[in-house]
């Protein structure tokens, strides 16, 4: 029970991550913005890492703790890190330019892909509740993605017509976006069973800081009309790195329990996405509110199933 309670907290904390990364995009690019939220991580994370390795036996056995890590370790860490840091560019650039009530239900289409794996790879079999509960989540969402399409335009014609949409480009960053945070989940769940949480988290942020300096300088090298690294506002930056670090710490926390299933974590963090919706509709008053809200019940339901399921 204890790592679906660590699930729920890991989705509030996803849930007002999104919201920050909106508001730090409004006048920010998404490059500026991705470098400087892994560098203030790097910052908050370097902190136990150096006092563990100040004072080991003072924080041995505390949450503040982070253990040595081996050379394969360090490997597989790495390959964490570029994995993630590439989700994140493309979500990063769909959500930039696309409204957040979208962004955020596509992406909570993810624990559909994580479910298969899971299915196939770690051989995780579902409850009747917990099957209840996926089904309800991702069902809204697929419902959502039926309501939101243009009127007059049937899904052939829709999907016929999205190359030529100006948006097009960045409903496929979306998509791989998805597809490839898809794969991290299980990658997750592989690399938690190996080593400790906050040797993984620590590590594979430091990873992330030193990646996205070197694509930080190539992209404006490469786009010198951007004028350098510049950030309007580092508040909602700030609080993008505190919401991630605290949501990826009780994540990972509750993936190394011996009984978590990938694919109910992987539903319930997502379930931070109706935080995304209440912000939308609320505070930038997008279209198309019953809709919506009829989705956010839908996942909300969906979510009580799973935790039902998962007691």
């Amino acid at each position: 029970m204890t790592w679906v309670i660590l699930a729920f907290l890991s989705a509030l904390c996803l849930g007002f991550y999104d919201v920050s990364k909106k508001v730090a995009l409004r006048d920010n690019s998404v490059v500026d913005v991705l470098t400087a939220s892994v560098l203030v991580s790097s910052g908050i994370l370097i902190v136990p890492l150096l006092l563990s390795r100040l004072m080991p036996d003072a924080l041995s056995g505390s949450l503040l703790y982070v253990p040595p890590m081996d050379l394969e370790g360090h490997l597989l860490t790495i390959l964490k890190s570029a994995i993630v840091l590439s989700s994140w560019i493309c979500a990063y650039v769909a959500l930039k330019h696309l409204p957040i009530s979208i962004v955020s239900p596509w992406q909570a289409t993810r624990p559909m892909w994580t479910l298969i794996g899971a299915l196939l790879i770690f051989g995780e079999r579902l409850n009747s509740w917990q099957w209840a509960g996926v089904i309800l989540a991702i069902g809204s969402i697929f419902v959502f993605s039926f309501f939101n399409r243009p009127a007059g335009l049937s899904p052939k014609k829709r999907l016929r017509g999205l190359a030529q949409q100006p948006e097009a480009k960045y409903y496929i960053a979306l998509a791989l976006a998805i597809v490839i945070g898809a794969c991290s989940g299980l990658y997750d769940k592989y690399i938690m069973r190996l080593y400790d949480h906050n040797a993984v988290q620590v590590y594979y942020t430091l990873y992330q800081a030193a990646m996205m300096l070197v694509f930080c300088y190539i992209h404006h090298k490469r786009h010198p009309s951007e004028r350098g690294f510049h950030i309007t506002n580092i508040w909602p930056v700030a609080l993008i790195s505190v919401f991630l670090v605290l949501s990826d710490n009780v994540y990972m926390l509750a993936l190394q329990d011996p009984s978590s299933m990938i694919a109910v974590v992987s539903t319930i963090r997502r379930g931070g996405t109706v935080i995304g919706f209440g912000y939308g509709l609320l505070f930038l008053k997008e279209k198309d509110p019953v809709k919506k809200i009829l989705c956010m019940i839908g996942i909300i339901a969906g979510l009580i199933c799973l935790a039902m399921g998962s007691m």
